[in-house]
């Protein structure tokens, strides 16, 4: 996937403003978390989110993602 749309980019800051939940697919795997925000680290930019149930920290780049959805 590597670059998100425009629609895309609007769904993930509103995810993250409104502490939505996201599904991540990253090399077949797919992940359920809440953003905390977008960033840049080292020229990439990255999703710093939280597993909803343990609160674990998850950085996860963009460039990486296969697919991106906001769940509602």
């Amino acid at each position: 996937m590597g670059q998100l749309s425009v629609k895309q980019y609007d769904a993930l800051e509103r995810a993250v403003t409104k502490q939505q939940r996201v599904m991540v697919m990253r090399r077949g795997t797919e992940f359920l978390v809440i953003p905390e925000r977008l960033t840049l680290i080292k020229g990439r930019e990255a999703i710093i989110a939280r597993h909803p149930s343990t609160g674990a920290s998850l950085t996860l780049y963009l460039d990486e993602t296969d697919a991106l959805e906001v769940v509602t």
